[in-house]
């Protein structure tokens, strides 16, 4: 199959284009087009859920976005978080984010090696009496994290900082193009959301990170490139080796 039209389901890169070689070398054209967005909820949205931040001792966050929320409704609820707060990541790139609103120190900050389920056996037996807030997605509340918490003997309850708005792609003609990549489980729902008869046919699908592919094995459709891999790390590089392959058919 030649490659001419490729899909990604992001914003445009804003500094350097990790696509650059796969655009000059194979001559195909990518539109960047971000498939959802996501916002912090408001402190009259988050107050529905009756949650009260000061009644637990550590917060569990997967991602930047609901680091920001969560100091962000904290400020609008006049909430002070004391000192003794710890904080749970499943990353150390998230781990380090958490500089923008607290001062890092090793002993109330903990991260994974980038799993959700690394955040169970950062915990472990050491911290198993904290009282846990796992900050999640609105539409995503008792996702993976919340089952594997609810494994486990630790007190917590899951409680969502931020929500999903999906964008409106039905003016998007999908036919024109012959791969679509996939990054998160949301752009997988938000195909579907705006496609609800979506059929794959020819349409080659890539994703990146097992959650992605995991969605769109889900929906009954196939991951045909994924990433990351030893030989393709990145998305731009699992799509330059399919390229190379598809374009000498």
């Amino acid at each position: 199959m030649k490659i001419s039209n490729i899909l990604i389901s992001q914003p445009a890169p804003q500094t350097s284009n990790p696509y650059t070689d796969l655009i000059t070398k194979h001559k195909v054209n990518i539109d960047f087009l971000p498939f959802f967005k996501v916002e912090p909820l408001n402190a009259k949205e988050f107050r529905a859920q009756k949650i009260n931040i000061l009644d637990f001792t550590a917060i569990v966050f997967t991602a930047k976005t609901t680091i920001d929320a969560f100091f962000k409704l904290c400020e609008e609820l006049r909430i002070t978080v004391p000192e003794t707060m710890k904080y749970f990541c499943n990353s150390e790139a998230t781990a380090v984010y958490l500089q923008k609103h607290i001062v890092f120190r090793k002993r109330k900050i903990f991260y994974g090696n980038g799993t959700t389920a690394s955040i169970i056996d950062t915990i472990g037996s050491k911290h198993k009496d904290e009282k846990f807030l796992i900050a999640a997605t609105a539409d995503n509340l008792k996702g993976d994290l919340h089952k594997l918490f609810s494994k486990t003997k630790f007190k917590f309850e899951s409680a969502a900082f931020v929500k999903t708005i999906y964008s409106d792609l039905k003016e998007i003609d999908l036919s024109k193009y012959q791969i679509a990549v996939f990054y998160s489980p949301s752009d997988v729902k938000s195909l579907l959301e705006n496609f609800p008869e979506f059929q794959q046919n020819g349409l080659q699908i890539a994703t990146f990170g097992p959650a992605a592919a995991k969605a769109v094995t889900a929906a009954g459709l196939n991951a045909d490139i994924t990433a990351p891999t030893p030989e393709a790390p990145s998305i731009a590089k699992a799509l330059m080796l399919h390229l190379q392959k598809e374009n000498k058919k």
